[in-house]
């Protein structure tokens, strides 16, 4: 099979088409025949080799979004892109894995995976739709309702608008009778944004953002900020009234903050993490999608041969949604 494989960890140009040995199906397994894959920060960070957590056995074929045929069946399925989650919601199991590092992932056109990690395709979507939404509407999913309880009428901030889970976040909070207000450097990704369903946005590089944001929410502060940026942290506790929620997973900007314990006690705030998500959350995620008519902004599309110019574009932070890798 043809897969984008990384021989060595370092840019984005180590990540190179090759030709490996077909996959096959272990006990439990099913193989699936990719028409789409879907990148994520991660791969970035696993290509990269920087952090000891994501030092894998090589080669390794990055990935965890795809959607595909199921052999053996001939079923439109996606893949749910976490292994292991074990029994209990509230967080899993020890020894889980995510898709793509260290096992083999969907940059290629073959994929072996749990046959409980096969679900349907979403018939409204396309195959690139189809791959774009797991692992970041996942994230976004559990964030909003199964951690941060999100309800209609409330407010509910997303930081950074233009990534992946950002853009479906909006979406999924809107359509849940929320209102949604954003944060970016960026005019034209706030304006994108209200397209998909943001009332308002405000841009953090301009002055006091925090007192923009408390305005926009009428003064209090907003019920429920979803932050992947982390170094944020201090400033997103300060967006929300008393008595709200901070999502919090990634740490884009930073993995370090240092915090005043009283303001949060005081304020009787609840800090959130979350990533990813259980079977439960994915399967909740796509009745969403059944009940509603958005669909995962795709910000390009390119063969599996350009998987690096791909990797350059997501680390730029100029795109806006998800890059999606055409397979057949």
């Amino acid at each position: 099979m043809r897969a984008a494989v990384i021989h060595e960890y370092g840019g984005p140009s180590v990540l190179r088409e090759d030709e490996l040995p077909d996959p096959a199906a272990g006990p439990d397994q099913v193989v699936v025949e990719l028409k789409a894959a879907a990148l994520n920060r991660r791969d970035t960070y696993l290509r990269k080799g920087a952090n000891p957590t994501y030092h894998f056995p090589l080669p390794l074929v990055l990935g965890s979004d795809g959607a595909g045929i199921r052999r053996d069946t001939g079923e439109e399925i996606v893949v749910y892109p976490m292994l292991g989650w074990g029994e209990r919601e509230e967080a899993p199991a020890p020894g889980y894995e995510i898709l793509g590092g260290p096992s083999d992932g969907t940059y290629a056109e073959l994929v072996a995976v749990p046959a409980e990690n096969v679900f349907p395709k979403p018939k409204r979507f396309s195959w690139e739709e189809a791959a774009a939404f797991p692992l970041a509407g996942l994230t976004a999913y559990r964030a909003l309702f199964s951690r941060a309880g999100l309800r209609a009428g409330e407010t509910v901030l997303i930081l950074g608008a233009g990534s992946g889970v950002s853009t479906i976040a909006v979406s999924l909070a809107h359509q849940a009778g929320a209102r949604v207000l954003v944060t970016s450097s960026s005019a034209d990704k706030i304006e994108r944004a209200k397209e998909l369903g943001a009332e308002s946005g405000v841009d953090y590089t301009a002055g006091d953002w925090v007192a923009a944001v408390r305005e926009l929410a009428g003064g209090e502060g907003v019920d429920v900020v979803v932050d992947s940026v982390g170094s944020t942290w201090p400033d997103s506790l300060r967006c929300l009234r008393p008595g709200g929620r901070l999502a919090v997973f990634g740490a884009t900007a930073g993995a370090t903050v240092e915090l005043e314990v009283r303001p949060i006690y005081f304020g009787q705030f609840s800090i959130l993490g979350t990533t990813m998500g259980s079977a439960r959350d994915f399967a909740a995620l796509l009745r969403a999608i059944d009940d509603g008519s958005w669909a995962p902004v795709i910000d390009s599309v390119r063969p599996l041969a350009e998987a690096a110019d791909a990797h350059e574009r997501i680390e730029s932070g100029s795109h806006f949604g998800k890059l999606v890798l055409s397979i057949s």
